[in-house]
């Protein structure tokens, strides 16, 4: 879910034929998917034209994951752990890869530092958006100085870093 905070400037509202068009746009191009979201939707932008210069609204906006990227990225989780050998279960692979990619919410330990807890990457508490910048960041992650030597500690530099670029060329976009 992306989050944002949108403000009310103190440019002056738009009349005339460019507020036709500006109608057209959100209640023509842009509507509810039903009465009861073309409802919420028209009480929004009214709320938003009535507001005063300074005022601020938050808008969460949920993009629909994608289930082909979701498969994908999954794909590539389950071909790096079958590929290396210092994981034994699955879900704690996952946990590493959150925790190294910064997927994860600060919280306190308990004896009192600060310790990640890595986050949900499931479809209800992860949208599209959110599960791209997650793959994005693991990624980083593998390609990063940490991974490789940590799953092929047996292996030189050299063949850590193919090994890395053989499992992750697959799933390159």
């Amino acid at each position: 879910m992306s989050k944002l905070t949108i403000a009310r400037t103190d440019a002056a509202m738009p009349s005339g034929t460019a507020l036709d068009g500006v109608r057209s746009f959100l209640f023509g191009v842009l509507d509810g998917f039903g009465q009861d979201d073309k409802k919420a939707w028209r009480r929004f932008w009214k709320r938003v034209t009535q507001a005063e210069p300074g005022e601020m609204f938050n808008v969460e906006v949920v993009s629909p994951r994608s289930g082909k990227f979701h498969r994908f990225h999954m794909a590539m989780e389950q071909s790096l752990f079958d590929s290396q050998d210092r994981f034994d279960d699955f879900e704690m692979l996952r946990s590493w890869l959150k925790i190294g990619s910064g997927w994860v919410k600060w919280v306190p330990g308990a004896k009192g530092g600060i310790v990640p807890l890595p986050k949900s990457i499931s479809y209800a508490k992860a949208d599209e958006d959110e599960f791209q910048q997650y793959h994005a960041g693991v990624v980083r992650f593998l390609r990063g100085g940490h991974a490789a030597k940590y799953l092929w500690p047996h292996l030189d530099q050299l063949a850590r870093d193919e090994m890395m670029e053989c499992i992750l060329q697959v799933f390159e976009q």
